[in-house]
C-alpha cells in the first residue's frame, strides 16, 4: 500500500497550474449518458474517482477514448447495460450521479447504493425522492436502487428540504429530458453545478437560473454532441495556498478563477498572507507566523467544508486561539486525533474544534488518513512538522488531488511516495 514520506521544514515557492475540478468533472461525465452521441471533455484531472466513473460508463457499453491532450471522448450511442455494479460503485458516492441520466434517457436504471468517504450520512433518499416526483417508481433492495419510468419522466416541482449538491445535479440531469417543465427550489449553488449546467446547455438543454437556488428546466427531446472544458478545482487551489501560507513561501497558481474562492482568500488574508489576483491567477506570499482565524463551514458561497481540515492544520501552528465550526457533515473531525498525535492542541466539543496554536511547532509521527480532505490536512501538517512524517492510506488523497507529491516537489517540498 502506498504511503507518503514528508520531511518538514522546507519553504514552498514556485508556480503551479490548477487541475480541473473533480466535483465538476464527475457529473459532467455522467451527463454523457443523456446523449445518443459523443461528448468531448477537456481539463479532466487524472484521479481514481474519474477512472471509476469512466469504468462505470464503459461497463454500460459506452466507448471511451483519450486524445493526446488527455481530452476524454465518450460515445454513449451504444449503451446496452443499465446497471451500475456494486464492484465499481462501492468506492465512490458520486456514482449515484448516473441514476438521473439513465432514467431520463432509458426510463430504467439499476444503481448499487454507493460508498466513498466515511464522513457521516450523505443520504441517498434525497435523490430517490426527486426521481419519484419526476414520475419514477423506485425500489431499494439487495443493496441496489431499482428505478423505472414507463413512458418517461415528467416535469415536476422539486423542493429539497436540505441543500444537496449531488441531489441537485441528479435532479437537473433527469429533468433535462423530462416532458414539460421542472422547477427545483432550494437548489445547491456550488460553482461545480453551474459548470454542469453550462455543459448541459451547450448540448442543447434549456436550463435557466444558473448560480441561484431556483432552477427552471424545460425538457427537450434529445441533446446534441458538444465539447466542454472543466472548471479549475477550487479546493485543490485553496489547499496549495494554505500549504504555502503554513510554510511561509511564495506561489503563483495559473489557470485559477479567484472569484470561485473569495471566502478562502478572505480568510487567508486574515492570517497575514499577501494575496494578489487576476482573472485567471492567484499570487500569495507569506513571510511570518500565520494569525489564527475562525471559520464556520456552510454551503457555497460560504466557507467550504472541504477546506475545514486544512485550516485546522494551519491554525495548529498559528498565533492565537481559533474556533472551527463544522455545519455540513457530522463525523468530519477524524483528522483531529492524528493532528493531536503530531502536537496539535485541539479540543472537540460537538461540531466545533477549539484550536490553540502551538508556536513550538508540530513534530513528525506516523499518521493515517481517514478521508480525502483529512489526508490533505495531514500532508500539510507534515510539511511544517520537525522530522519525517509518514502518511498512510493515501488512496484517499489520490481520489481528489492530481499528483500531489509531484506538485509539492516542484514547489520545494521534500516528499516521496513509497510502497510498503
Amino acid at each position: 500500500m502506498d504511503k507518503l514520506l514528508i520531511e518538514g521544514g522546507s519553504e514552498l515557492n514556485g508556480v503551479v497550474t490548477a487541475s480541473g475540478a473533480k466535483n465538476a468533472a464527475l457529473p459532467i461525465l455522467a451527463s454523457s449518458i443523456l446523449l445518443q452521441d459523443k461528448l468531448v471533455v477537456s481539463n479532466v484531472p487524472h484521479l481514481n474517482d474519474i477512472t471509476t466513473m469512466l469504468e462505470i460508463l464503459s461497463s454500460m457499453g459506452s466507448y471511451v477514448t483519450f486524445n493526446e491532450n488527455m481530452d476524454i471522448e465518450i460515445d454513449t450511442s451504444s449503451i446496452n447495460n443499465l446497471k451500475a455494479r456494486y464492484e465499481l460503485v462501492k468506492t465512490m458516492r458520486a456514482s449515484i450521479l448516473v441514476l438521473g441520466p439513465l432514467l431520463a434517457r432509458f426510463h430504467e436504471a439499476e444503481v448499487a447504493l454507493p460508498g466513498g468517504c466515511a464522513i457521516g450520512s450523505r443520504p441517498v433518499n434525497l435523490h430517490i425522492d426527486c426521481m419519484r416526483k419526476l414520475g419514477a417508481k423506485i425500489d431499494t433492495s439487495n443493496g441496489y436502487i431499482k428505478a423505472s419510468a414507463k413512458g418517461g419522466l415528467v416535469g415536476a416541482k422539486i423542493h429539497f428540504p436540505i441543500v444537496t449538491v449531488t441531489g441537485t445535479e441528479n435532479a437537473v440531469m433527469a429533468a433535462t429530458l423530462a416532458k414539460g417543465q421542472t422547477v427545483i427550489s432550494n437548489a445547491a449553488k456550488e460553482p461545480e453545478i453551474a459548470d454542469l449546467i453550462n455543459c448541459l446547455n451547450s448540448m442543447g438543454a434549456k436550463i435557466i437560473g444558473v448560480g441561484t437556488d431556483t432552477l427552471i428546466i424545460n425538457g427537450v427531446e434529445r441533446l446534441s454532441p458538444a465539447n466542454f472544458s472543466v472548471m479549475p478545482d477550487r479546493i485543490e487551489i485553496s489547499t496549495y495556498l494554505t500549504a504555502v501560507t503554513m510554510t511561509r513561501g511564495e506561489i503563483t497558481i495559473k489557470g485559477a478563477q479567484p472569484k470561485l474562492l473569495e471566502i478562502v482568500i478572505k480568510k487567508l488574508r486574515e492570517t497575514g498572507a499577501e494575496i494578489l489576483t487576476t482573472e485567471d491567477s492567484i499570487y500569495l506570499k507569506m513571510d511570518k507566523t500565520p494569525i489564527a482565524t475562525n471559520i464556520s463551514t456552510a454551503p457555497y458561497p460560504q466557507f467550504p467544508t472541504d477546506m475545514q481540515a486544512q485550516f485546522i492544520s494551519m491554525n495548529s501552528i498559528s498565533k492565537g486561539r481559533s474556533e472551527v465550526v463544522e455545519n455540513v457533515f457530522e463525523n468530519r473531525f477524524m483528522h483531529v486525533q492524528e493532528l493531536v498525535r503530531m502536537g496539535g492542541k485541539i479540543e472537540l466539543k460537538g461540531n466545533t474544534a477549539f484550536v490553540e496554536g502551538n508556536l513550538n511547532g508540530l513534530s513528525s509521527a506516523p499518521v493515517m488518513a481517514t478521508d480525502l480532505r483529512a489526508s490533505a490536512s495531514l500532508v500539510l501538517a507534515g510539511l511544517v512538522a520537525s522530522g519525517i512524517t509518514k502518511v498512510d492510506r493515501i488512496y484517499h488523497i489520490d481520489r481528489g488531488y492530481e499528483r500531489i507529491e509531484e506538485k509539492l516537489k516542484l514547489l520545494g517540498a521534500k516528499i516521496d511516495r513509497i510502497s510498503e
